[in-house]
């Protein structure tokens, strides 16, 4: 819950300002105030599942958009990211679907890593990623190219695949 907050102000280490050690005092105070709170895992069935989203450009001084993903596990986190994507997307579905690729990535290695568990149910289940976006789910299953598309196709090569292979579902 202090990803973001951590993420933005360690951009500042080398040189932080009054404001920047305001807001880690803050941070600090937030975590000493919710130094009892713990993650809980229910006994729901042991389903891996997927959470997507990114933002595209939100500010005029920044020029790559923020990803970022939680996987679950019977309703209990158990990887999670948020960061800046190493690409520059041309609009909010190339943002979506750039996080999009890098959580099906993710999915894949996850699921593999379950297989190694002895008490998980076989056959390992697809991933179902929840995606709030019906253009990058759209895209990720379309044959077609176009120009406007072709900087990212071995990103949508590399979705199909992981579609057509049942390693992952789109919800």
């Amino acid at each position: 819950d202090i990803a973001c907050a951590i993420s933005k102000l360690s951009r500042y280490t080398s040189n932080p300002n009054k404001t920047h050690w305001m807001a880690m005092k803050r941070v600090l105070g937030y975590l000493k105030y919710t130094q009892n709170y713990a993650l809980h895992y229910n006994k729901y069935p042991a389903v891996l599942e997927g959470y997507s989203d990114a933002n595209w450009i939100t500010g005029s001084n920044e020029v790559k958009s923020t990803s970022g993903y939680v996987f679950t596990i019977g309703g209990g986190a158990v990887s999670w990211k948020s960061s800046k994507q190493t690409c520059i997307a041309r609009s909010t579905m190339e943002s979506k679907f750039i996080t999009f690729n890098k959580d099906g990535e993710k999915a894949k290695w996850l699921q593999n890593f379950s297989k190694g568990i002895p008490y998980w149910p076989k056959p390992v289940a697809p991933v179902c990623i929840h995606c709030d976006s019906q253009a990058a789910i759209g895209r990720a299953g379309s044959m077609i190219y176009n120009d406007k598309s072709r900087h990212i196709r071995w990103r949508h090569n590399t979705i199909r695949e992981l579609f057509s292979s049942g390693i992952i579902t789109a919800n």
